[in-house]
């Protein structure tokens, strides 16, 4: 059986473990001459989350568009289209929705893990733990 993984999506923070994330969906993509969506999910405290624009300042925004355009660069230099997408909202309820979101076209998710300190997060980060129970799709944590 040949699985076929043409669209890979990326959730991405800024953070190492992100990125590392990131360099494994490359390697993926490369293998199977597929794509990847490159999401950031800028978390925002309650009542915000709502608004469509969320709570994204200048700053921040200025920010998160500088670490999708240096994904882009990164996918590019090995040949590996990557488009972008920034939403505000809760993060990993937002990634485990775009990622089941049939008209997104996504065939797996490949995400950071980050440790935390509960025992039930000891290896997993809070947000790749919900992505990975939460998503139809197949998701590869990288530590």
């Amino acid at each position: 059986m040949k699985i076929k993984t043409k669209k890979i999506l990326v959730p991405l923070d800024g953070s190492k473990n992100s990125l590392r994330g990131l360099d494994m969906a490359i390697h993926l993509a490369r293998q199977s001459h597929g794509t990847i969506t490159a999401l950031t999910v800028k978390s925002v405290p309650g009542i915000y989350a709502i608004h469509p624009l969320g709570f994204l300042d200048f700053n921040t925004m200025k920010e998160i568009k500088k670490n999708l355009d240096d994904a882009k660069v990164r996918a590019a230099k090995k040949g590996i289209k990557l488009t972008s997408k920034a939403i505000s909202g809760d993060p990993g309820y937002d990634i485990a929705k775009f990622a089941n979101d049939r008209k997104n076209g996504i065939d797996m998710v490949v995400i950071g893990a980050r440790g935390r300190s509960s025992a039930k997060e000891i290896f997993l980060g809070s947000v790749s733990n919900y992505v990975l129970h939460k998503s139809k799709k197949p998701v590869l944590v990288v530590k």
